[in-house]
């Protein structure tokens, strides 16, 4: 089984350290034997979640887009910054959109059901966003999310990269390593496709 990987920021700033990390990720994936999908949320723009809302005109087309992606991968990757000690609204406000789409291409899904997650942060802080990781397990194991224990946490990180954008710091660096590992083992044993 060739394991389905889609890595995500949760930033859609430009000069975002989460983006930097998640090509990093990404360039990980790409050199192992999984299939990675690098995505950004800047084009999949969403309304902030209102029930009303989604009675009136339904779950906006982008929230679909983004679920019929998740459905065709084994794992997630999700790098997400730390705002006030939690999830972003961007992250929060995505995965609450998502989790609202019942079908994709006329097929009944869960989206977060049985994807195996791994959770990345970079903050220019001593933490590293480490607080926003806490947050979003629960919330991503609630939704039937299969999240593993390893992540990777970089912690001032507007020292983090070098010129190329590749990690300096060496324990960043070998906890994404880690993380990319047993990730695409965890989509090896638990994947969602054959």
């Amino acid at each position: 089984m060739t394991p389905r990987i889609l890595i995500l920021p949760g930033s859609n700033r430009l000069a975002s350290y989460n983006r930097r990390l998640a090509a990093e990720a990404a360039r990980l994936v790409a050199a192992t034997d999984a299939v990675a999908t690098h995505l950004s949320l800047t084009d999949y723009p969403l309304p902030l979640y209102d029930a009303d809302f989604e009675d009136e005109h339904g779950v906006p087309e982008n929230a679909t887009l983004l679920a019929q992606h998740l459905t065709a991968q084994d794992g997630l990757i999700l790098v997400s910054p730390e705002y006030n000690t939690s999830i972003p609204p961007l992250v929060k406000n995505t995965i609450d959109w998502i989790s609202r789409v019942r079908k994709v291409q006329g097929r009944p899904v869960q989206p977060f059901r049985g994807l195996v997650v791994a959770l990345a942060s970079a903050s220019p802080g001593r933490l590293g966003g480490m607080r926003a990781l806490a947050a979003l397990r629960p919330v991503l194991m609630s939704l039937g999310a299969e999240v593993i224990t390893p992540q990777c946490s970089l912690a001032d990180a507007a020292h983090g990269f070098d010129e190329a954008g590749h990690l300096t710091d060496d324990h960043a660096r070998a906890a994404l390593e880690q993380m990319v590992e047993r990730l695409i083992d965890h989509c090896r044993v638990l994947g969602r496709h054959e």
